[in-house]
């Protein structure tokens, strides 16, 4: 059911400080939904199902680009936050493409990423499974599934 939407907007709703990251506000159809997602500038959003979307974010940080990929409930708030890049690394959002239950798109390198949403949340290690250059907060429950193709470079090139 994942379809891309073009109706999906951020407004902000408190300025960023040199401290603490601002707050935007997700609006469909300029509408507010009352949820907020701490980086300014959407590249894509994807209905999941009837209450869920996918929301493709990043920061307008030049130079250290990093995407931010945001799994929100419109009657739950924020499920989980992801994000792609690190230090010093610069991506660009390419290539997206919905498929009938995963989104694909290119950021970083010449990798394909993958992300899924399963039906039920799953239980994930810290540090271990996602691919390289994904860094996700300490929970034992997540929503997002990420997979890489092929793996993500290493600093010296080598996958």
């Amino acid at each position: 059911m994942f379809r891309q939407l073009d109706n999906v907007t951020l407004r902000i709703r408190e300025e960023p400080t040199t401290k603490t990251m601002g707050k935007y506000e997700v609006l469909i159809a300029e509408n507010g939904t009352g949820i907020a997602v701490p980086v300014q500038i959407l590249e894509a959003a994807v209905q999941v199902d009837e209450t869920r979307l996918l929301l493709f974010l990043t920061d307008d940080i030049p130079y250290e680009e990093m995407l931010n990929i945001a799994l929100i409930d419109l009657n739950d708030g924020v499920k989980e936050i992801l994000t792609l890049g690190g230090a010093y690394l610069t991506g660009s959002f390419a290539d997206l493409h919905v498929a009938a239950n995963a989104v694909e798109f290119s950021f970083i390198g010449e990798t394909t990423w993958r992300v899924e949403i399963p039906t039920a949340p799953f239980v994930r290690l810290p540090f271990t499974g996602d691919p390289r250059g994904v860094s996700r907060p300490l929970a034992l429950q997540h929503y997002i599934k990420i997979t890489a193709n092929p793996a993500p470079a290493r600093i010296d090139g080598s996958r």
